[in-house]
Order: C-alpha cells, then sequence, then structure tokens
C-alpha cells in the first residue's frame, strides 16, 4: 500500500479516520494502545475507542468538544466499545491527538467499561 499514511504509525492519543464493521464503514476511531504495539511490524492491529456523534456523559462515555478533538461537531468516546482494528483499516489521521490529561481519562473510562470497582464521580 504504497502511499498509504498508515506507514508512519498511528500513536496513542491520535484522532484516525478508519473503516470499521462489516460491512466496512468510515469512522472516527481514538488510538488508545501503547506506542510499543502501534509501531511493531509484527503486530497487525491497534487498540481503539470509537468516536460517535450521539451520546452522554456517563462512567463509560466521554463527550469532547471540536476544539480538543478538531472534529467538526462535539463527538462521545465510547470506552464500552474499546476494540482492536487490523492496522490496515486506518484510513488517515484526523483531527488533533488529545492531552494527557484527556487520555487519562479515557483509561479511566475504558476501565469502568470492565471493573465494577474503578471510582467514578458523575459530575453535579
Amino acid at each position: 500500500m504504497p502511499g498509504r499514511e498508515v506507514a508512519l504509525f498511528p500513536r496513542r492519543g491520535e484522532i484516525w479516520a478508519a473503516n470499521i464493521g462489516d460491512p466496512p464503514r468510515r469512522h472516527w476511531v481514538l488510538i488508545v494502545s501503547l506506542d510499543a504495539r502501534n509501531k511493531s511490524e509484527r503486530v497487525n492491529s491497534v487498540l481503539i475507542v470509537p468516536f460517535g456523534s450521539a451520546g452522554y456523559d456517563g462512567p463509560t462515555t466521554l463527550r469532547l468538544e471540536p476544539g480538543e478533538t478538531g472534529l467538526p461537531a462535539p463527538s462521545y468516546l465510547k470506552g464500552h466499545f474499546i476494540t482492536t482494528l487490523a492496522k490496515d483499516r486506518l484510513l488517515r489521521r484526523e483531527g488533533r491527538s488529545l492531552s494527557s490529561s484527556t487520555m487519562r481519562a479515557v483509561s479511566e473510562m475504558v476501565r469502568r467499561a470492565f471493573d465494577p470497582d474503578a471510582p467514578y464521580q458523575a459530575e453535579a
């Protein structure tokens, strides 16, 4: 696949357009896997959390504004949908990389998707 941006390897915290689902549809995703995995030539997949255009703030959902993501509208990351994605389904980088504090919030959100003892405090 000459000329594809995937050759530059995705990095943790980056937003990418990707083909997900069956049949594949273009969708925005956040790369959450560690960069050691992302740049490995022996591993052909990355861990992603998909964005959605609708949702609500909750223990496993995080609303992000366009100013933070670079995407055209508010978007919702849904940690309960974390999955692996073949690197060849990544199309191109989109938007902005998320800050380290937002990535910590994403990691906590993903943890809450499988750990009933993970702390969560809803905003008042």
